[in-house]
């Protein structure tokens, strides 16, 4: 195996601990309104979300995996001896930026972690914006910060308002059994949704990859099985490991939920994730459930919505892609410094 190949591995390697990491990170987004609503203990739940995690890939196409490989950066602009090394840092900024917001527990969007950190380092290897396909991938990427929750939110209004006035003469204990199992349903749809959205982001690195080291020109055309189960495979094992202190934010900081409260959250949040995902759109599920989370409380009222915790969660949205971005960077010039030393 020579050097070049042994580098490519290298980084293969790096964006499946990613991957890793965005099921782990992002566990909460599946599993906190199930096991906030003790319809699943927490062991149990996450092999739940992990099995939908893993045969997301068998429903989904491989859309979202074509946009982040093709869409987002001009790779072939960047100087060869540069672009496996612009993934490498993009993809470790995004790990950087996704293990920060765990130890604070706040639900920020992996996905937009690992689009801002590629672009981070591909601009620090131009030293402009140049090279990013604002209008190709860029525009619909940055417009789905604000529309995923929005869209979450108003779904999971109106599902919540629709079946609070179906179910509005039969007695709470019989709504609350009959959704204790309809929770389980909306679960396996959002983890569905969670891997056939986030899993597809590394798939388009791993494929941008193959196509810079020239191993696989037409990869980010026509994604390889392996990339594809590998992926799902990984998001799954992460999912298994969990979360925790994510899934305490998303399930009972932001708003206390019943089942049939993390039903509608959950079938909101899947609906769109799934809309998305077929549009080729790199959503994110965080952004999505949140939402959901946020539109089913405030039919309650207003008030039962805790407005700090998630002003500090819109917060860490917004920042994801310009921090990320610069953990990127800063990686990226102290490579470049290295390499300018090892000469």
């Amino acid at each position: 195996m020579t050097s070049a190949t042994t580098f490519v591995v290298l980084i293969i390697l790096v964006a499946l601990i990613f991957d890793y990491v965005n099921g782990w990170h992002d566990a909460a987004n599946s599993i906190a309104t199930v096991v906030s609503t003790r319809v699943l203990s927490p062991g149990v739940a996450v092999i739940w979300a992990a099995f939908f995690n893993f045969i997301a890939f068998a429903i989904f196409g491989t859309r979202v995996a074509k946009t982040v490989a093709g869409d987002m950066i001009n790779i072939q602009v960047i100087g060869e001896q540069w672009r496996l090394w612009v993934l490498l840092c993009g993809v470790a900024g995004a790990i950087v930026w996704n293990v920060i917001t765990w130890y604070y527990g706040l639900p920020s969007s992996s996905s937009h972690a690992l689009v801002g950190g590629y672009a981070g380092a591909a601009i620090a290897a131009r030293g402009g914006f140049e090279n990013l396909f604002f209008a190709k991938g860029w525009i619909k990427t940055i417009s789905f910060i604000f529309v995923s929750p929005l869209v979450g939110m108003l779904l999971g209004l109106s599902f919540m308002v629709a079946i609070l006035w179906i179910f509005r003469r039969q007695l709470p204990e019989r709504v609350d059994k009959l959704f204790r199992k309809l929770q389980l349903v909306s679960a396996a749809l959002f983890s569905l949704g969670h891997g056939g959205n986030d899993a597809q982001k590394t798939m388009g690195i791993i494929a941008a990859v193959l196509v810079a080291s020239n191993l696989n020109p037409t990869a980010n055309k026509e994604i390889p099985l392996w990339v594809v189960l590998s992926c799902h495979a990984a998001i799954g094992l992460g999912t298994m490991s969990g979360g925790w202190r994510i899934v305490h934010t998303m399930g009972s900081r932001i708003t206390k939920l019943k089942p049939v409260g993390g039903f509608a959250a959950e079938t909101a949040g899947a609906a769109a994730i799934f809309l998305s995902t077929y549009g080729g759109i790199p959503v994110s599920t965080t952004h999505t459930i949140t939402g959901g989370i946020v539109g089913v409380g405030a039919t309650r009222r207003l008030s039962a919505v805790r407005w700090g915790i998630a002003g500090r969660v819109v917060w860490a949205w917004v920042l994801t892609i310009p921090l990320s971005g610069l953990i990127a960077a800063l990686l990226f010039y102290l490579v470049a410094a290295a390499h300018k030393l090892a000469r």
